[in-house]
């Protein structure tokens, strides 16, 4: 695995830029309000070259560097795109990579290049209405008949729910063996049996859109199996590191959005014939948090570092996704505090900033199951 020099990552930057403000920004708000994204933005993203950036060439891909996903990522939440970030995410950071370490070539031929130009959005199908942070006690199956699988059960909380083509469901083919009889599958969302129940209403990252999928006496091809039958877990396991790091950037990144906002807003009110900037109290929160923020920022790019040479591990990967999460919330929340009554407000950015937030900490592994792998780390099981 390389990584990008630093000319690269300049350019990438100044080109993201440029298409979040021609492509993004005119639409953002209206987006948030229709809680969803237009599915044809999904193409107008691979059209631009940004969606699976750091698959191979030979996929239609740019064949950059996992920094290039990162700094993606990194400038849509800094600039208060979180849901954005949270959909791209999950099709290119967690999607594509999946398909790419665990698929055979036939599979990476199949789905790749279509990943790549938006024709086909990706979702991963982990958490059931009884089996969240507790993969194990999963009840979707899978039983093998002939050359097809059928897939019956249902998944809720599915990020690109709605728009996905793509699903990598995770499902029991061994209901007696636990984590050791979970498998995943490449889903084809067109065929039959499969159904989208109606999009779910979120606090915040409105514009993500999340839906609960249910599959009924659904025959999927043996092909579909990614991976090795009963391997899943294991899969899972081995690409928890990337979404974890992916999850840090994202809070470091809209962390210091908000940060920004914030330092201009209070330099603006007034109270007491003053800027609020000219308080103590205003002051010293703000460079808490700015020396939280850089923290959280050195330990990501210890961590990314430790990944590149294939060396990261999954506590590692839980320390960082816990710190820079939690710490994503205290600047949000301080952002919100210092804006006063306005930041209450939906005409004042630091309110979707707080709401989008919040999912941070709960979503791909929470913070009390952070906690617990760390303590593992430390005292065992």
């Amino acid at each position: 695995m390389f990584r990008a020099d630093i000319e690269e990552l300049g350019l990438y930057r100044e080109m993201v830029g440029r298409f979040l403000e021609q492509e993004v920004e005119p639409h953002y708000e209206a987006w948030e309000s229709a809680h969803i994204m237009p599915r044809e933005f999904w193409m107008t993203m691979g059209e631009a070259g940004l969606l699976c950036v750091d698959m191979p060439e030979e996929y239609g891909a740019a064949g950059a560097s996992f920094d290039v996903c990162q700094l993606i990522q990194m400038e849509m939440c800094r600039r208060g795109y979180h849901g954005l970030g949270t959909a791209y995410g999950i099709h290119t950071n967690i999607v594509a990579p999946y398909i790419f370490n665990i698929g055979n070539q036939a599979q990476r031929d199949q789905w790749l290049p279509k990943l790549t130009t938006g024709e086909v959005v990706g979702a991963l199908a982990m958490t059931e209405a009884g089996a969240g942070s507790d993969v194990a006690a999963m009840r979707t199956t899978a039983v093998r008949d002939g050359d097809e699988y059928i897939l019956n059960g249902s998944k809720i909380f599915i990020t690109n729910g709605i728009h996905a083509d793509l699903v990598i469901v995770c499902a029991k083919t061994d209901s007696a063996a636990g984590a050791k009889g979970i498998s995943l599958f490449l889903v084809d969302a067109s065929l039959p049996g499969f159904a989208r129940g109606k999009k779910i209403e979120k606090m915040g990252q409105h514009c993500s859109d999340t839906a609960e999928l249910f599959f009924e006496d659904m025959r999927i091809p043996a092909a579909a199996l990614l991976g090795e039958e009963g391997k899943g877990f294991v899969h899972l396991m081995d690409e928890l590191p990337r979404e974890r790091l992916g999850c840090a950037t994202q809070a470091i990144s809209h962390a210091e959005g908000a940060l920004q906002i914030t330092s201009e807003y209070v330099q603006e009110r007034h109270a007491f014939k003053q800027p609020i900037a000219k308080f103590q109290n205003t002051r010293f929160k703000l460079a808490e948090l700015k020396t939280e923020l850089e923290l959280c920022r050195a330990l990501l790019e210890k961590y990314e570092a430790k990944f590149y040479a294939g060396e990261m591990t999954v506590d590692e990967a839980a320390m960082i996704k816990l710190a820079a999460t939690e710490m994503q919330l205290r600047v949000v929340d301080a952002g919100v505090q210092l804006h006063g009554g306005y930041g209450y407000t939906d005409e004042y950015v630091i309110s979707r900033f707080y709401r989008d937030a919040r999912i941070q900490t709960i979503y791909a592994g929470s913070s009390e199951i952070m906690k617990e792998i760390v303590a593992r780390s430390v005292l065992g099981r």
